[in-house]
């Protein structure tokens, strides 16, 4: 194993990269900006995660020195025999001639080609669960990557692959405790898995589809996905003969009910410090979500009136997709809507200006993928 320069050995580096306080972009940028004064051909590092529940690789985070980052980009691993390879096997993957042996199949592949890549190296990340994703490395040379490069490049994978592992982790471990306390709190029969499941998945298409318009992270877009399921967790501090009612709310039930985003944030505060996340900067957007999903852009929302710009992307696209879901299934005192009526409707609040247009608009062009969640996730 070949020994790396002092300054990328430091213990020091490996501090820095695994600390809390930024984010994990931030972490993969600084490490490369390290790296290139020892692998200087080293244009583009990226990370993609793998979703075993539907079997999907969606684009994490990057490091891009020269041209465009791919954004927001997901496709099936079963449909690359050759990440699969590297899956089941534990193995890597160098190409050393793009041109010559990449053939231009997929979106990934023509936007490496147009990007004018000429080499890669390809490593994949794995955690007590099982495969993780995969680390790209990619080189505006050819024959960027011999031996003793990938052998660096292997111990660099180490740190990325524990850095990305204990973010995930952290966030199964919060959603894992969050969906617990719900079922002691008898919440399975109003918030079932399937709508968390659904309506993370609903943010998630959302949040890629206007990523370009508000300048949304690939990290963003999967921190939306994970603590989408979180917003409502404040009502498992609701009565029952509230929560439950099947009818419309009296003025005092009412104001019991708007209760649980401030109990929300209590819950999530206290989770934050349990799990040692106070220097975890992406805990805000959590914040966001669970404090202002009800918030409505005319200011009509709840609790604190806020309107416009003042509430979070992240809030006004959980908003959509929650909304969204509750028209479209059974609720104890409503049947389910059709995507039409629901659609129509959500853009009749567009309309009022009480939610975002662009967020109402992505999820009524994405009708076959909306459907296609509500076949995978769909309420027993």
């Amino acid at each position: 194993m070949p020994t790396l320069t002092k300054p990328l050995a430091a213990d020091s580096l490996q501090q820095h990269f695994l600390a809390g306080h930024i984010s994990s972009s931030g972490r993969l940028q600084a490490l490369h900006t390290r790296m290139l004064q020892a692998l200087p051909d080293i244009d583009r590092i990226a990370c993609a995660l793998y979703d075993a529940s539907d079997d999907t690789l969606t684009t994490f985070i990057n490091s891009t020195r020269n041209g465009l980052p791919l954004p927001a980009y997901q496709f099936v691993l079963a449909d690359s025999p050759s990440l699969s390879a590297l899956a089941r096997d534990s193995s890597v993957r160098m190409l050393d001639d793009l041109p010559h042996t990449l053939q231009p199949t997929s979106m990934h592949s023509r936007w490496l080609l147009d990007q004018g890549y000429l080499s890669s190296f390809t490593v994949p990340m794995y955690d007590q669960r099982g495969l993780l994703g995969f680390i790209f490395f990619d080189s505006l040379r050819l024959h960027a990557f011999p031996e003793k490069t990938q052998r660096d490049l292997l111990l660099y994978s180490n740190l990325i692959s524990m850095t990305v592992a204990n973010e995930v982790e952290t966030i199964r471990s919060l959603r894992a405790s969050t969906h617990l306390a719900c079922e002691f709190a008898h919440l399975r029969d109003f918030e079932t898995g399937a709508h968390l499941q659904r309506m993370s998945h609903y943010a998630k298409l959302i949040a890629a589809a206007v990523a370009p318009h508000y300048h949304l992270s690939d990290e963003f877009i999967e921190h939306v996905f994970w603590f989408a399921p979180l917003h409502d967790i404040g009502k498992i501090g609701i009565p029952d003969n509230i929560l439950l009612k099947q009818g419309s709310f009296n003025p005092a039930e009412r104001q019991i009910m708007e209760t649980h985003v401030a109990k929300g944030l209590e819950i999530i505060g206290k989770l934050i410090d349990d799990f040692g996340l106070g220097d975890f900067p992406d805990t805000a957007e959590l914040r966001n979500i669970v404090s202002c999903h009800h918030e409505l852009l005319d200011g009509s929302g709840y609790p604190l009136g806020l309107s416009g710009d003042a509430i979070p992307i992240s809030a006004r696209i959980v908003s959509v997709a929650d909304i969204y879901d509750a028209l479209t299934t059974v609720r104890p005192y409503k049947r389910p809507w059709s995507h039409a009526q629901a659609m129509s409707e959500l853009q009749h609040m567009a309309d009022e200006g009480k939610l975002d247009k662009h967020c109402v608009h992505a999820l009524n062009t994405m009708a076959e993928k909306v459907q296609a969640i509500q076949r995978e996730f769909h309420d027993n």
